[in-house]
């Protein structure tokens, strides 16, 4: 999912839309969008509807499974599900980047009673979300369409805290680089309370990998790193938790997270602290954070 830099424009101002049907290689497109940040097409392939964010259906960003709509169809979906081994009760939760609306709908059902916050630049993506795949707020969610890390600063000047944050904020080709950056890590950082939880979602595969292990490092320090397709890196704020209450939690997880299809035989192999970058890796900063050029196969 992606939030993209402009923010306060009218949104009368970001769409052109055509919701033409085609089939095409057993690929029933749905609707078809242009917005200001991105081209979005919604399609259906194989018991599957999904958002994709380009011209074509191959960079998938969001998918639900038309018979079972509360599995989580993606494997770094389900691994952002171990920050709750790290923290099992979040009651403030925000979640940068919305897409279909898979994760705010997946910790509704798991915390009804969570005062949840979804940051999406694209009203066009929040429309999408909610005709296309099922995403209703639940009383305590709120939507907030604007740039992610504005939004994060205005928390800052509220002093707002949170239990768990995810960053989920993609575009068809990587995270907007402005929010990859050490300072952009120490805002994000300043939000979390008391044992709150960072889960963020990443490529597992291209150069940047070392300098985002880089750049979190020194901000948190140690952090587990999941891989499964994406990387899924965790911290927590004050400290990472053993292995026995990573166990203990997950145990008292498992009744709850096995409608969404998350293992805890399946995830907690995966939870191992993420060493061995360069020493020298140079750290991404306002100042010098070439996605463009850094994200690409090594």
């Amino acid at each position: 999912m992606w939030i993209g830099r402009i923010s306060g424009l009218c949104c009368a101002f970001l769409i052109v839309v055509s919701t033409a049907r085609a089939t095409d290689n057993n690929v029933e497109v749905l609707h078809r969008e242009r917005s200001l940040y991105r081209n979005i097409v919604v399609y259906e392939e194989e018991g599957l509807r999904c958002m994709a964010f380009g011209r074509t259906t191959t960079a998938r960003q969001s998918c639900t499974a038309l018979a079972e709509p509360s599995r989580l169809v993606f494997n770094y979906a389900r691994m952002v599900m171990a920050a709750l081994y790290l923290n099992p009760t979040p009651q403030r939760i925000l979640i940068l980047g919305l897409g279909g609306g898979t994760l705010p709908s997946a910790f509704q059902r798991l915390f009804p009673d969570a005062a949840i916050d979804a940051v999406e630049i694209d009203p066009a993506v929040v429309r999408v979300a909610r005709k296309y795949f099922g995403f209703e707020q639940a009383p305590k969610t709120r939507v907030f369409e604007e740039d992610g890390r504005v939004f994060v600063k205005r928390m800052q000047r509220t002093n707002g805290q949170y239990d768990l944050i995810v960053l989920d904020a993609f575009d068809h080709e990587y995270i907007p680089e402005h929010m990859l950056t050490r300072e952009f890590l120490l805002e994000v950082r300043s939000l979390l309370g008391d044992r709150g939880v960072l889960a963020a979602n990443t490529f597992s595969v291209s150069k940047l990998y070392a300098h985002e292990s880089a750049t979190y490092y020194s901000v948190f320090g140690d952090f587990f790193g999941l891989k499964q397709n994406n990387r899924v890196i965790l911290e927590r704020l004050d400290g990472l938790p053993s292995k026995a209450e990573i166990e203990r939690n997950a145990a008292l997880l498992e009744p709850k997270l096995a409608p969404l299809g998350v293992d805890k035989s399946w995830l907690l192999p995966q939870i191992e602290i993420e060493r061995g970058w360069p020493p020298a890796t140079r750290i991404l900063t306002d100042q010098y954070s070439p996605s463009n050029l850094l994200n690409t196969p090594p």
